[in-house]
C-alpha cells in the first residue's frame, strides 16, 4: 500500500495542483417548469420542510426539500437500456427480459461509467456564423468535419464530442425549445453513424434529443438514439448548456461527467464540467 505520508507522484494530480485551471459548466440547473420531453415525466422540487416548521431546544431548525423527476430530464445521460430496436438492446440483450421487475437486470443507469476523458466541441452554429441553428436544420457529416477542422480536432478513439447548435438559448421558452411544431436541430443520421466510426464513448448536445427533428415530426421516430445506444454502445447526453463553453472558445478539453448510480435506471441527471489548464 502507498505511504500516504509522502509526496504524490500521481500525474493528474500533479497536473491539476500545478496549474491554474479554468472549470466551465456544460449543463442547465434542474429547476421546476423547465422543459422536457412530452414522453417523461417533468422535474418537481418543493420544501417539505422550512426554516422555523421545527426548532430545536438549541435553536437550530433545518430545511429540506421533496424531489421528483424523470431520469431524461434536464442536462442527463442515457443508458444503453434507454433504446431498443426490435426487441433488443446494445449487445443482443433481449430487452422484454431485461426489464422485468421493474429495474433492467442489465445496461442500466448503474453501468454508465463516470467519464474523465478528452472532450471535443464541434461548434457548428458558430461554424455557420449565426447564434442559433434553425429549427429542423440537420447537422450534416460535412458540419461535423468542418466544425473539427475548424477547432483543429480529430474525434478519435475514446473522446466525448459535444455538438453546439445554439438551442440552448431557448431552453426558457419550453414550446420552441422542445420544437414539437417547428422542429429542432441535430445530427442526422449519417452524422451519427459518423461520429460512432471514430470509436467515441459518448457525444452530447445542446437540444431534447440529440436528433434532427424536422417540423412537425416531434419524438415519433429516433434513428440517430438507435446507432448510438443500440448499434454502438454509445452514451448520448441531451439538454446541455454549451453558450459558455462557445464564448470561451473551447475546442478541446478535459470532459468530466458523473451520473448518478440509479440501479436498473434508463438514465440519470449529471452536472457535467470542462476543464482547462491555463
Amino acid at each position: 500500500m502507498q505511504n500516504l505520508t509522502t509526496s504524490t507522484t500521481d500525474a493528474l494530480l500533479n497536473a491539476v495542483t500545478g496549474s491554474t485551471q479554468d472549470v466551465i459548466e456544460l449543463g442547465h440547473p434542474h429547476f421546476t417548469g423547465m422543459p422536457s420531453s412530452p414522453n417523461h415525466p417533468g422535474f418537481r422540487m418543493t420544501l417539505i420542510r422550512r426554516h422555523g416548521d421545527m426548532v430545536r431546544p438549541d435553536g437550530g431548525s433545518a430545511s429540506n426539500e421533496i424531489i421528483v423527476t424523470g431520469g431524461h430530464v434536464g442536462t442527463h445521460v442515457d443508458a444503453l437500456s434507454h433504446v431498443s430496436h426490435e426487441g433488443m438492446l446494445h449487445g443482443g440483450v433481449d430487452a422484454e427480459e431485461a426489464q422485468r421487475g421493474g429495474k433492467f437486470s442489465q445496461l442500466g443507469a448503474d453501468k454508465i461509467p463516470f467519464l474523465l476523458r478528452r472532450g471535443l466541441l464541434l461548434d457548428i452554429a458558430k461554424l455557420h456564423g449565426v447564434d442559433a441553428l434553425d429549427a429542423g436544420q440537420a447537422v450534416t457529416v460535412d458540419d461535423l468535419k468542418d466544425a473539427a477542422a475548424a477547432a483543429g480536432v480529430t474525434p478519435g478513439e475514446g473522446d466525448v464530442v459535444l455538438i453546439r447548435t445554439g438551442w440552448a438559448r431557448h431552453f426558457d421558452d419550453p414550446a420552441r425549445y422542445l420544437g414539437q411544431t417547428d422542429g429542432v436541430p441535430g445530427p442526422d443520421v449519417e452524422a451519427g453513424r459518423w461520429l460512432a466510426s471514430a470509436g467515441i464513448v459518448a457525444a452530447g448536445a445542446d437540444t431534447t434529443a440529440f436528433e434532427h427533428i424536422p417540423a412537425g415530426q416531434g419524438h415519433s421516430v429516433l434513428p440517430v438514439h438507435r446507432v448510438m445506444l443500440v448499434e454502438n454502445g454509445i452514451h448520448i447526453i441531451e439538454h446541455l448548456n454549451l453558450e459558455d463553453a462557445s464564448r470561451y472558445g473551447l475546442t478541446e478539453f478535459t470532459f468530466v461527467m458523473a451520473p448518478l448510480r440509479i440501479t436498473g435506471g434508463t438514465g440519470s441527471p449529471i452536472r457535467p464540467v470542462a476543464v482547462v489548464s491555463r
